[in-house]
Order: C-alpha cells, then structure tokens, then sequence
C-alpha cells in the first residue's frame, strides 16, 4: 500500500521582551533557579495578571508579516491541566478568539516554492520546568526532582498551521522559514538551544486516494531542526508499520529520545475540550484597533517577501536566488551591500558569490553571516574584476580562499588586486596569445579535433577543458570558446 503523510506543526516562539507576559518579572536567560519568579508567577494569593503591550505589539507584527487577519478583539482563556511546574493550575492562553487569525508562509523545497497555510497565531504564557538532573536529591537523601519557575510567565506566540505538509523535508523547510521570519522581524530571538523557538509535530498516515485524516501523535518539544527531521521519520515508519501489521495509531502526545532516535509515549493525546477552556475573570479582552495595528505596520521593517518580489522584476533573479538571500536580515544586508557597491547590473553575480562561496565557507565554519569576516567591501572587487575581464569566475572562487583564509587567521585582508598581481592571475585576454595556445592544444588533441568534427559535441568541452589547463586557469573562457569554434570550422 502506498501512504500518505500528512503533518501539521505548532511552533511556540518567545516572544522578545524585557518582562514577562502579566508580570513584571525578568526573562533573561539563564539566571539561578526560581530568582526570576515574582508572585504573579508563583501563582501567590491575591495577584492578578496585567497584560505586557509589548507582547502583544510581536504578535501583531507577526500577523501582518504573514498577511492573517488581526482580531479587534482577543480574549485570554485559562487552559486547565495539573503540571508541578504549572503553579495556578491553569495556563493563561487563547482558545476561540486569538490575535491572530490564518495568514500564509512561502517555504523553499528544493528549488520548489511551496505556500503554507495558517491556521492561527495565539499568545499564552509558558510553564516552568521540572528539573531531573542526576544527583538531584531530596531532604533525606533520596532521588528527587525540582521545580524551576523562572520560565513560568514567559510570552509566547504559538504558530499553527493546517495539516498541509507532506514530508518531513517540507516540515523543516517551514521550521526554517519561520525560525528566520521570526528573528528577521525582531519578535523572537531564535535562540532554540535556550528554548526559544521550538515545535510540535502532528503526524498522521493515510493511504494514498484516502481523504479522511489518519489518527495523529504529537511530539512534543522538538529544539532543533535536525531533531524534527528525525522525529518525523522515525513517527512515520512507525505508524506505517504498525497499521500494515495490523494494529492501530493511538492518538498520544509522544517525545523524541534523541539518543536512540526514536519517539515514545508520553501520554495520551488531550483534545480541546479536556482543557475546560473558559475565558479568563481576570483580564479584560484585548481591543485592536485599526490606529494601533497601522501604528505598528509603519514600524516594520521589509518583509522579506517584498524584497523577493522586488529583486525578482528589478534585477530578474530567480524565485531561488531571492529565497536565498532573504532567508535571514544578515544575508539580504550583505546582498543590499554588495549592489551599493557595484551596481545593480551585477545583482546576479553578486547573488551567486553570496548563495555559492559565501554561505558554504560559513556554514563550513559553522559563522553566522552577521559575524562573517569578509564585509561587502571586501567581496566587491571581486565581482568587478571579473566582470571587467581581469579574472575569470574560477580564479575569483580561488582569490575568495585566500582572501577567507586571512580573515579567518585574523590577518590582515589583502585587497583582491594584491592578490591578482601577488600571484599572477590576471586574466589571458591576448588573441594572439590564445590563438598560439589553442594552436598546441589542437595539434596534440587530433584524435579529439576528429571526434568533434564528426558530430561529438563533449570533444569540444574536453579541448576547453586543456587549452585552460595549459594556461593554468588564466584564459579568458568566452574568448577560448570563441577562437576554438572559428579553428576547428
């Protein structure tokens, strides 16, 4: 039988404040156990929750970013369930009425454009953190367990999809698009070893044809890009197997154990109603209206879809090209940079050093691109150089190594001419130099001459090929062609 995957994810995204989201209380990472926890967090007698603008200005500007409809009212509700590390009781969330309503994502599969629709966007606060670490013990000496709850009020944006992709591979494109659209809009920091950004996968399996969705597991808290990957898989096989071997997909919240990859129960998987959701006593509902939202429309910055649509129709990049450069605010910098520079005539060529050996030598050394040690002025000669003949694209890639090799040592940069005249790479555009060269060439390649003149078009690429060996990578490529097409006619 041929199946059907059918994924779904939800993505909670800190949002990026100072404070909490109905306390005054710190976010910052990283302080010791319970000393960012005031008493609206500890859930103490008599104290109420007051609701942080700021939080929901991020959800806001996430809304518009994803062109989804903004509730002119919102309504917080409490989601009731019984954690040690949830002190009320209950979680402060939204259920019928969240800020932020559909909307849609563009992701990158392969060179694939694919859109992702939303189901909602809705704000909530988080829970603290249960504590296992080994050694942990107890008053009198037994193995115990402890209770962190500086993350308990922490603001959230759950981003929910429709069940629309098909692949885990569609699923971590999304993540990434997401993770990226979040950072470039400066509402979440994208910290996910912090806890930061991290997703839920809803995974079903239905035969091929079938239009009724297979019963879906969650897994839960998935931190990295990789482990969504693998939880997936892993998910998928095991439901196939199991239904093929005759058995049935429970619908249970599940967890990825990382170290032997693969998933397992957890608990059995709550619906909505199971919660008792009930809007809040406490919190008035939050009106939106039309002032704010354009209010904090204006304070944007460009979205990367518009910048996609814009260099597509000015400097005819292609969808890929420009799903590349905008895939985070560093890399369209360096690209904004570049053309500043050179000019727009050499937009594509300025996106093709960015996409080629600018992203690989950094993710290679495993550098973010807002902390690369080549800046745009050190790439711009590049581009000029070669488009002004000194060098060819190859002998460009090759001065780019050296140019990457200093910076990376923390040396002194040399300037791209240092290096062209340092180790004499200008460029062979002399005819009669060529011709001299494209002459020996031919005479020592006969049997390669022959094929090419009776038809064999590969015998041509393999004389380019030692004409550029001969001059050891300085001939001018579309000069070689020519002349070695008007000899060999």
């Amino acid at each position: 039988m041929q199946w059907e995957i059918v994924i779904g994810l939800e993505t909670h995204a800190q949002l990026q404040t100072q404070s909490k989201i109905f306390s005054g209380a710190s976010t910052r990472f990283g302080a010791g156990p319970n000393t960012q926890a005031c008493a609206v967090d500890l859930a103490l007698p008599g104290v109420l929750p007051v609701l942080n603008r700021q939080a929901v200005e991020h959800a806001i500007r996430f809304g518009l970013a994803v062109n989804a409809k903004i509730s002119p009212a919102s309504i917080f509700a409490r989601k009731n369930y019984f954690y040690p590390d949830l002190p009320k009781g209950y979680q402060i969330s939204q259920m019928d009425l969240p800020v932020v309503v559909g909307g849609h994502l563009e992701i990158l599969v392969g060179d694939q454009v694919k859109v992702v629709e939303l189901t909602r966007a809705h704000m909530e606060e988080d829970a603290g953190k249960s504590v296992h670490e080994e050694g942990f013990l107890g008053p009198h000496g037994e193995a115990s367990s402890g209770i962190d709850l500086n993350r308990a009020g922490t603001p959230l944006l759950e981003i929910v999809t429709e069940p629309v992709m098909r692949s885990a591979a569609e699923a971590v494109a999304y993540a990434k698009a997401l993770h990226s659209l979040v950072v470039w809009l400066g509402v979440c920091d994208g910290n996910m070893q912090e806890g930061s950004f991290r997703c839920d996968a809803n995974v079903s399996v239905r035969p091929i044809g079938q239009k009724e969705f297979g019963t879906r597991c969650e897994i839960k808290n998935l931190n990295s890009f990789r482990f969504l990957e693998e939880a997936i898989q892993y998910e998928v096989r095991r439901q196939i197997e199991l239904i093929e071997d005759g058995g049935k997909v429970i619908q249970e919240t599940r967890l990825y154990d990382a170290d032997r990859q693969e998933t397992r129960s957890m608990r059995s998987k709550e619906d909505a109603n199971d919660y008792r959701y009930f809007p809040d006593p406490d919190l008035l509902p939050v009106v939106i209206d039309d002032a704010w939202i354009e209010d904090v429309r204006s304070k944007m910055p460009a979205l990367p879809a518009q910048l996609r649509e814009q260099w597509q129709s000015e400097f005819g990049l292609s969808a890929y090209d420009t799903q590349l450069l905008t895939q985070d605010r560093d890399t369209a910098k360096v690209f904004e940079e570049l053309l500043a520079i050179v000019g727009k005539s050499l937009a594509k060529a300025a996106a093709n050093l960015i996409a080629g050996e600018f992203a690989s030598s950094l993710n290679r050394a495993g550098i973010a691109t807002a902390d690369a040690p080549l800046k745009a002025e050190h790439l711009a000669p590049l581009l000029t150089r070669v488009a002004d003949g000194t060098i060819s694209n190859k002998i460009a890639k090759d001065i780019f190594a050296i140019l990457w090799e200093e910076a990376v040592a923390g040396k002194a940069i040399s300037t791209v001419d240092q290096v062209i005249d340092a180790k004499g790479l200008k460029q062979i555009s002399d005819s009669g130099e060529l011709e001299a060269m494209i002459d020996k060439v031919l005479a020592a390649n006969e049997k390669s001459v022959e094929e090419f003149r009776s038809g064999k078009e590969k015998a041509f690429n393999a004389l380019v090929g030692q004409i550029m060996k001969a001059s050891q990578g300085k001939a001018n490529p579309g000069q070689v062609n020519e002349l070695l097409r008007k000899k060999l006619s």
